[in-house]
This record gives C-alpha cells, structure tokens and sequence, in this order.
C-alpha cells in the first residue's frame, strides 16, 4: 500500500510536463483520463445539499403550536461554481389559517353614503371572516389628506369643519387615522366605526399611499400577528397621490418608510413626502401583507395599474354606497389564496435562482414560480456563476407569506487533495510543500519547484520583468521564474518562445489548409516558407502573406513592358495598386482630382512663361517631362485653364509610368477675351447719369404742377360758394374831410 502511495504521489507530481502551464491540470475527467491521470488522483468536488431543518407541513391550523406550510425550511447548499442544483419546496395551505383584516377607508366627502353603508354592515363582514376562519381578525383605519395647501384648505375654521355649511356631523381635517387595533371583538367593531364621521380635502387624489405605508410598517399598532394572512381592504372613489406631490406644497423631504404614529394620527404627514409606488410595494411585501382595493367603477383603470406594480393585490368594484364590499372582499381573498407566487429576496449579481411549478398549469421556468393551487410543488434551481468570499445566506417563500426557507450558500472553490504532510517536500526542492501536485513555496522562493530565490529583492518587480509595457506575465504563455519567462508547451508539440513568450511557430496564415503554404514543420522536405514568429519567412520564388505564391510578374506587366504602370507592385502575379489607381495594370484613377486642374499653372508656366510658377517653372513643374507647342491638338476633348490674363490655354496631357509622370501638347494659340472700349464706356455712363437726371427733375416738376392745379381748383370751388352782402354799414363813415384855408382869398 506504501508503494502504491508513493507512485500514486509521483505520478500526480510529474503529471505536467516541461514547458506545460499548471492549469493543465484542470480539465474534464475523460480528458484527465486520456491524458494519463490516474482516476484516484482525480479530484472532482460535487455540490453538496443539505438540509437543516425540515419539519412536516401541518394539515390545519389547529394543529398545535406554529403552523408549517412549507418544507424543507432550511437547507444548506455548496455549490460548484456554474454548477447549479435542484431540490424540491412543498407548499400547502393550512386549513383555517387565521386571517388579520384591515378595513381602511377613505373618509373625504365624496364617501358618505359608503360610510352610512359600511356602519351597517358590521355584522355581515365578521360573518364573512367566520366563514373564511375561526381565527379571524379586523381592524379600522381612515385617511383623507396632508392638511396643507394644496391639497387642503388651511382657513382655521375650514380646518375645523372641511365639509359643505349644511353637514352637521364634520370631523376635522386629518391625514391618516388609526381608529381600531386588530380584534375578535365584532361590537367593539360596530361602535368605532359608528362613531367616524366624514371630512374633506380641496383637491381629488387622496393621501391613499401615506395611510397604506402607515398601517404597513406600523405593525405594533395595527396589530398585525406573526403568523396569519394579512389583507388590507382599502375603499376608495379617487386617486392617490404619490412622490414628488409633496412639493407643492413645499414638503421636500423624501418618505422614510418608518412609523410615525401619535395619538393614533400620522404625526409626519405635513413634514414628509407621499411615498413612492415602489416604496409602498416594498413595504407591502416585506411585511406579507396583500391589499385589496375596493373603488368605484371609475378608478378600476387606475388601480389595476397600480395592482400590477404591487405583487399578491387585487382590485373589485364597489357599488355606489359600498353595499357589496362584503361579497367583493370574499371574491377578492379567494383569488389571492388560490394562487402561490414563490420567488426571493435581493440575491448578488453571481446568483441565480430559478423555479419550475410542478402543477398542471404552471408555464416554464422562471425567477418566480406561480401556481394556482392550495397545495403545489416547485423545482428550485440554485446556480452561483463566481467563486464567493464568504458563506451568504437568502429567503425563499410564497407571497403574502411569513413562512420562508432559508438558504445558506457557499462555493466550493479549493480542491480537497490528499497530499502529504511533508513541509519540505523533496519535489520542492526543500523550499515548499505540496499541495494538489504543485508546490507551494516558503516565503522567498518561487517557481514551479521553488527552485528560484528571490532574496532580498521584491518579487512584483521579478514579475515585473515578465511584463512586456505593463501587459500580461509572459503574455499568458508561460511562467515567471526569477524574472524569466519560461514559455508553455503548444498542442501540436512545438513551444513558445521570445523573451516574453510572444512568438509561436503554428499561427501564421495558411494557404490549403497548409501553414506557409507547406511550412507547417521547419524540417518539412517539400515548403513554400517557414512561420517564424506569427510570420511567414518565404523560400526564394514564393511570396504572399501565406508564401502562397511563386514570384512572377507576368500578369503585372503592361503592353509598353512596365510592371504595374509604375504605379503599384507585383504580388502573386497581382498588381496591388497605390491609393486610388485600379487594376489590372493601375492605369486609370477615378477617385483622384483630374490632371486639366493639377497641371493648369505648370501648362500656363511652360506654354507661355506666366502664371505663378513663372519664375522657377523648370522646378515646380517637374511632373511634365515632355512637352510640345502645337497648332492643333489629337482628337477628343481636351483640357483648357484661363491664365492671368483670362485667356484660355488649350492642352493634351498624358500621364506616363510613374506615379507623377506626364508629358503634354500645348495649343500654340491663345482664346483671349477682347478688351472693352473705355472711352464708350465713360461717355455712356456720362449720357445715362445726364438723361436720367433730367427724367426725374421732369418727372419733380410734373408732381409739383399737378399738386398746384388741384390746390388752385380747391380754392376757386370754395370762392364760388361764397355769397357777399351789399348793405351799407350804418357806422361807416368817409375818410376824406374837406378843410377851408382862412387865408386863402381865392385868387
């Protein structure tokens, strides 16, 4: 037996051979098996279940102590990563579990005949928890609004009395109320809801969410028991309002989900935010409690919605005053206890879990389970996808529930491996131990054997040396030993090689399936090249990245003898032409600018020494090797620019071989405009300015008479008109006196 421990410990130790990384020794078993491995020294963890505590489910709930309705309850699981497993959960509903009732009403004045109504029926909504168990509870709460403006008027006497002048019975503003705690006691029940009265609000959407996370998270208060179904029966004709509402009336302060009651009233409504629709499904789920909204055909559409976002919940239409809300509570507590949705809490991001109903109707598998059944059956499949640091634990259990299995997952991420106990294990040279056939060296030694010393120096910075720019160790293709790289063994036998592993011989381009177009091994009789490198090194007479191709430049050459029109080379008898230009022979470019542009300056330079090259044309314009004047050019379009002095320049150009080689025929006969006559210019526009004076002075002077005439016919219109009197005015008198001269004697 000591013998076969020894060679069994051998076998295990030397299993990876030289130049092999170590990570060959994880593999599937049949791989393991075919390589060599002895199955003993196969070492392949199962994920190991568990379960902890699994107690039978109780057929009722008078069984003693707390009733079960589901198995198993704990479990224990260790899983293999990605390696996921599966066990069954029962559920079975207890007969008679007993059932916690909140009847929460809005009282704003649009409920008034429901309110009469609910005072009446007392008796009958007791009668129908009877009917569901005899360990049946109900309690009563009420809401209105946050009593600030908006949503409520703030005048001191409406505050007071928020109802029309003629409503005797009044109570005053509030937001939400808690009248009765949970109780058997249905006379009790009759008199405190006796005693509401009706209030009122401004705006329509009530503060619906604020009572409901109220009477959630509140639990102390309501009442609620540890193990029963909890129902919220909610009557309502309105909506609700919701977060961010609060702003209007100037309420920033985000809900908090916490219980805020004092004499019986939400003692923060004026101070937080309404709660958001998640915030009170949350709440609503973390505490198994599952709502019915009863409201009025109006608001069906509104909270159907909403039951969509809030899981276990159910929506019935009340009658105008509310006299089927007894009957609408039943269809409504039968629906939610046919049906079981099992699903969990938050998981991490590298678990998952899944379900399969075992019920006839239950659909595929899913991250929720649901069946509609009383008693049913899933399929829970855990898979944890990454290795995790530490053992996490999650609930798993039926909406609406408080019963919940417990599961505490961890991963098996070490092999279990029976190695021997030697510190200093031979294999190691003296400097480690063994475990699961590598060693593990003592501080400063490292390597495959702990065959290197580090000493004094810093093992990152040896590492470091087997990074090239700060990439992968080795390139992921070998081991870093005392700052060398010591390269891995490639599948078809050769190895890695360079300083930092970045050559291979067996991953150049192919060519017939054939490396190198034949150079698959070095030593090959018959090859068109060798991969050195990532790299085909071709024999002489091959070519191409694949040394595909025997050197020829046959098909590259075109009828004048060059080879590619100088404008390309020749590979595998190919032309691979510059930029632009397009075989066979890279004659022709289509995407580049026509040579009528490029060479209009040279042609006016060399044709007639002008233009901007004029001083250095034999220079700049070096491309035109070969030039003519003619007296006419070869048939065809040819090629015309406007010079300096706007004459167009005719010309033929012909690209040569070479990239920028032309030679070119110039039209010795120049079209140039004819130079206009500025004398008839300057007298013309001296006769124009002059006629068209004169016309505008006439054209004043027409305006002015005809504007006189008319003002002249005005005048003698209303002269006409005028009629004189010819009376003698009676005080008048002549101007003239006549004076006698005293001394005049008349001679």
């Amino acid at each position: 037996i000591a013998l076969l421990i020894e060679a069994s410990l051998f076998h295990s130790q030397n299993f990876i051979k030289p130049g092999e990384q170590e990570a060959a020794r994880c593999d599937t078993w049949a791989q393991l098996i075919e390589r060599g491995c002895m199955e003993e020294d196969i070492t392949s963890p199962k994920n190991d279940f568990s379960s902890s505590k699994n107690i039978s489910l109780s057929n009722t709930a008078l069984d003693k102590g707390e009733p079960i309705q589901l198995r198993p309850q704990e479990v224990n699981l260790k899983l293999r990563p990605g390696l996921p497993h599966t066990f069954t959960l029962d559920f079975q509903r207890v007969e008679g579990y007993p059932v916690d009732l909140y009847y929460l009403m809005d009282l704003s004045y649009s409920m008034e005949d429901d309110l009469r109504s609910i005072k009446t029926l007392g008796n009958e909504l007791f009668n129908a928890l009877q009917g569901i168990t005899k360990k049946g509870q109900i309690g009563f709460g009420s809401f209105v609004d946050k009593t600030v403006l908006p949503f409520t008027n703030t005048n001191p006497e409406k505050l007071n009395k928020p109802c029309a002048e003629t409503e005797m019975y009044c109570q005053p503003a509030f937001g939400y109320r808690h009248v009765l705690s949970m109780t058997e006691n249905k006379a009790e029940f009759e008199r405190e809801v006796n005693k509401q009265r009706i209030s009122g609000n401004l705006d329509s959407p009530e503060g619906t969410l604020d009572a409901i996370m109220q009477a959630a998270v509140c639990g102390e208060r309501i009442g609620w028991r540890n193990s029963s179904t909890r129902l919220i029966v909610l009557t309502t004709d309105d909506g609700f309002h919701m977060a961010g509402d609060g702003k209007l009336a100037g309420i920033l302060e985000p809900n908090d989900e916490r219980c805020y009651m004092d004499n019986n009233l939400y003692s923060k409504s004026n101070e937080m935010d309404y709660p958001s629709v998640g915030q009170v499904a949350n709440q609503l789920e973390k505490n198994n409690i599952q709502p019915i909204f009863a409201v009025t055909k109006n608001m069906e559409k509104v909270y159907r919605e909403l039951s969509k976002r809030i899981p276990k919940s159910e929506v019935g239409v009340l009658s105008a005053d509310s006299h089927n809300v007894v009957e609408l509570i039943k269809n409504a507590y039968n629906r939610l206890s046919s049906k079981v949705t099992v699903t969990h809490d938050a998981l991490p991001d590298n678990v998952r879990v899944t379900y399969t109903p075992l019920c006839p109707e239950g659909g595929p598998s899913g991250d929720k389970g649901v069946c509609n059944n009383v008693g049913v059956s899933f399929n829970v499949t855990v898979t944890a996808d990454e290795c995790m640091q530490s053992e996490i634990s999650f609930l798993i259990g039926p909406l609406g529930m408080k019963d919940k299995l417990k599961v505490s997952l961890s991963t098996l991420c070490k092999c279990e491996c029976d190695d021997p106990v030697t510190v200093d294990s031979p294999y190691c040279n003296g400097k480690g131990q063994v475990n699961c056939g590598m060693c593990s060296c003592k501080a400063g030694f490292v390597g495959q054997k702990c065959e290197c010393s580090i000493g004094e120096k810093d093992e990152s910075s040896l590492r470091a040396a087997c990074r090239k720019d700060n990439g992968t160790e080795c390139e992921g293709r070998g081991d870093c030993v005392c700052g060398i790289c010591q390269c891995y063994t490639l599948p078809g036998g050769s190895t890695y090689y360079g300083t930092n592993c970045e050559c291979e011989n067996e991953s150049c381009e192919k060519f017939q399936n054939k490396l190198c177009g034949g150079g698959m091994k070095t030593y090959a009789c018959i090859w068109n090249g060798k991969c050195r490198c990532k790299n085909c090194e071709c024999k002489p007479g091959y070519e191409g990245t694949a040394c595909q191709c025997k050197k020829s430049d046959e098909q590259c050459r075109t009828p004048s003898g060059s080879v590619c029109s100088g404008r390309g080379t020749c590979k595998c008898n190919q032309c691979k032409c510059m930029e632009g230009y397009q075989r066979p022979y890279c004659l022709t470019c289509p995407a580049c600018q026509t040579t009528c542009i490029t060479k209009g300056k040279c042609i006016e330079c060399l044709g007639f020494q002008t233009g901007p090259f004029s001083k250095n044309c034999s220079q700049a314009c070096t491309s035109i090797s070969e030039f003519k004047m003619v007296e006419t050019l070869p048939p065809g379009k040819p090629c015309d620019v406007r010079d300096v002095e706007s004459c167009r320049v005719f010309f033929a150009i012909k690209q040569l071989d070479g990239e920028d080689n032309y030679t070119a025929q110039i039209l010795k006969t120049r079209e140039c405009p004819k130079l206009p006559n500025i004398y008839a210019i300057i007298g013309g526009s001296i006769v124009g300015v002059t006629v068209i004076g004169i016309l505008i002075l006439l054209f004043i002077k027409v305006l002015f008479t005809l504007q006189d005439l008319k003002e002249y016919r005005k005048f003698m219109n209303e002269a006409q008109k005028t009629r004189w009197s010819e009376n003698k005015n009676p005080i008048f008198q002549e101007a003239t006196t006549t004076v006698a001269n005293p001394t005049f004697s008349g001679e």
